[in-house]
């Protein structure tokens, strides 16, 4: 099945120094722009993380410092990457906990602006585990009927995301699901809107959980000594605590809602 769009999407895959996003830097990218008419356009390119490669990853993704030692710095590549996905919705295999957390982060430090607010996100490895839990391989081979080749390479990676994609609108045409609550809808359609909704985390409050929505909409700490408090509460509360996570190694997309939070605290006084 053919994706019906209106608007590009851009199917993407990074490959990194690390699983943090907070510390960890792109070495590999790769993105595949699906336009409304179906015609596609494909960036992919490896870049310099600027850190040590850890042999441990370069064990996974088989990417070495020598191989990027002559490669461009993210900062660098920021603004063709941000002009080649343009105003396109993103779309990849557990984008919505790392790939675009780690992908906004590096714009953020490039200090390269990417707006978020009107884009929608498909994280095809929610659709995946909600109906058929597995790896990426497993999706490869039980979706496609064929083995996933070169596992680990951004390009693979984000091609078999597309091709996943495109068989689950095929397979769950129709499909029911029950959630939690035992509403039961049809939620894998044609439409990345819909898909966006089914496969996104409305709860998260940041880009990586750390903060999540309470019922009253209120962002509440989802980690550490004040988990399930309320953040403007606890802020408000002990100053010092506020300061400790601006000086910490949390992404800097969640430290930019955090100061949000206090900004907004203050405004009220």
């Amino acid at each position: 099945m053919e994706l019906n769009l209106s608007k590009p999407l851009v199917v993407f895959d990074l490959e990194t120094t690390g699983l943090v996003v907070g510390q960890a830097h792109i070495v590999e990218l790769c993105m595949i722009k699906v336009n409304t008419d179906g015609s596609e356009e494909e960036l992919c390119m490896r870049l310099n993380p600027t850190v040590p490669i850890p042999p441990e990853t370069t064990a996974i993704h088989g990417i070495s410092d020598e191989d990027v030692k002559d490669a461009p710095t993210f900062k660098d590549a920021a603004r063709r990457i941000a002009d080649f996905v343009g105003n396109a919705d993103l779309c990849g295999y557990n984008s919505n906990k790392f790939d675009l957390p780690l992908l906004v982060e590096e714009f953020l430090r490039a200090g390269v602006d990417f707006p978020l607010s009107n884009r929608r996100f498909v994280d095809v490895q929610n659709i995946f585990h909600k109906m058929e839990p597995r790896t990426l391989s497993g999706a490869v081979k039980f979706y496609l009927n064929k083995n996933l080749e070169d596992a680990h390479t951004a390009g693979a990676d984000t091609r078999a995301t597309l091709e996943v994609l495109k068989a689950q609108l095929d397979k769950y045409n129709g499909v029911k699901f029950k959630d939690s609550n035992g509403k039961i809808t049809e939620p894998v359609v044609n439409n990345v809107a819909a898909l966006s909704d089914f496969t996104s985390n409305k709860r998260w409050a940041d880009l990586v959980g750390h903060f999540v929505y309470d019922a009253q909409g209120r962002e509440c700490f989802n980690f550490g000594k004040h988990k399930g408090k309320v953040a403007e509460i606890v802020f408000d509360q002990e100053p010092a605590y506020f300061d400790w996570i601006m000086k910490s190694e949390f992404p800097l997309s969640t430290k930019r809602l955090v100061q949000e939070i206090r900004l907004r605290k203050l405004g009220k006084k």
